[in-house]
């Protein structure tokens, strides 16, 4: 599979959409460093957010194939300037992450995404699954077998161990 890196402002959904991408059961945990996961790095929050840190992303963006913008779809603003896209060296894509949110706009931050010059767009819920097969089939490589058979085992829901959001239920 083609290695990607998930960029994004923190508690977007990168670390959850890193799990979910591998099928296994969703923990909250707050990423401190750049984690290196087999075909994905996940990046904290703050390396986006700050100018100084930022520079850092750059330098790990030669070590992946593509480049994901997250966005969540509950985000009062962009952290991605109009044409951010021009400047990386790799493919870069964009991710709405939670669009399952009932207070969501998923059409606002897909707009944001294209303004930054993402393309594709992908849609996803981690929880749900929803999303999770056009990626997984978007970094797939001839030979590469992926962690499902089909679309329909990728969209499950998943097993979210989490008590971010409250109680778990």
């Amino acid at each position: 599979m083609k290695k990607i890196m998930l960029v994004g402002r923190s508690e977007c959904g990168k670390t959850t959409l890193r799990q979910a991408l591998k099928g296994g059961t969703i923990k909250y945990h707050k990423t401190q460093y750049i984690n290196h996961y087999d075909v994905v790095i996940d990046t904290p929050g703050e390396y986006a957010e700050t100018h100084t840190l930022g520079r850092a992303l750059a330098l790990y963006s030669y070590e992946c194939d593509v480049i994901a913008l997250l966005l969540n779809s509950t985000e009062p603003y962009s952290l991605y300037p109009p044409c951010v896209a021009a400047c990386a060296n790799r493919p870069v894509i964009g991710i709405v992450t939670q669009i399952d949110q009932p207070k969501g706009n998923v059409d606002r931050a897909h707009n944001w995404l294209k303004l930054a010059g993402c393309n594709p767009i992908f849609h996803v819920s981690s929880y749900t699954g929803e999303g999770i097969w056009e990626i997984l089939n978007y970094l797939k490589e001839p030979g590469d077998v992926l962690p499902w058979e089909s679309a329909e085992e990728a969209e499950k829901p998943r097993n979210v161990v989490s008590d971010k959001y409250g109680p778990i239920v």
